[in-house]
């Protein structure tokens, strides 16, 4: 949860950097953003001593450190499976690269696809991520293919060499301990959303 923090303290930081702020207390990034003051401090001070007595927090030299902490500092290789509807938005979400995660490849088991090339990106069929991995450095893989290929595709990642994966599927991946998963299911956030509605409407 820590380092969830850091995400959303990164992104204030961007903002405030983009609104010409130089340098802000915990108490005024708290107010501004609608976080826990004591919290942020609390989560700062875990990772160094980054505010400075009397003047707060440098927001650019905070934002490069925290950049830092989270491996943002670098350009990581991105690979994408699955390019139906959801596939699509993915790749053409900007937000991406900005903070560093650059989709190199993607990959599709539909052979009418493969072959094909999207903002200069190729897509490749599923069968070459194997020899395609290497070469081109992949260190993270995107699952959006349906359910019932996920933890087809999440096995062909991990024998890639893939160390870390994000799943959109919907379905609950066996992977080995050593390969970092994290799980995006919308569904659930929705159902999550529904039975806050359902307890205020009773």
């Amino acid at each position: 949860m820590t380092i969830r923090r850091l995400s959303v303290y990164t992104r204030c930081l961007l903002q405030l950097e983009e609104d010409g702020v130089k340098t802000i207390s915990s108490e005024e990034l708290a107010e501004r953003f609608n976080l826990n003051s004591a919290q942020v401090r609390k989560d700062l001070a875990y990772f160094g001593e980054f505010g400075v007595r009397g003047t707060g927090y440098y927001v650019s030299g905070l934002k490069a450190e925290l950049q830092k902490i989270l491996g943002l500092d670098r350009e990581w290789q991105v690979a994408l499976v699955g390019y139906g509807n959801l596939g699509s938005a993915l790749f053409h979400y900007k937000g991406f690269t900005r903070q560093g995660f650059r989709i190199t490849v993607i990959f599709d088991a539909d052979p009418q696809k493969a072959g094909r090339s999207v903002e200069g990106v190729p897509i490749l069929s599923l069968r070459e991520l194997s020899q395609e991995a290497k070469g081109r450095n992949l260190q993270i893989g995107i699952i959006a293919v349906p359910a019932e290929s996920a933890q087809a595709v999440a096995e062909r990642l991990v024998a890639a060499g893939v160390k870390a994966i994000l799943n959109f599927a919907p379905a609950r991946l066996k992977i080995p301990k050593d390969v970092r998963l994290q799980n995006v299911d919308l569904s659930i956030e929705l159902e999550t959303l529904s039975f806050y509605l359902a307890q205020a409407t009773r």
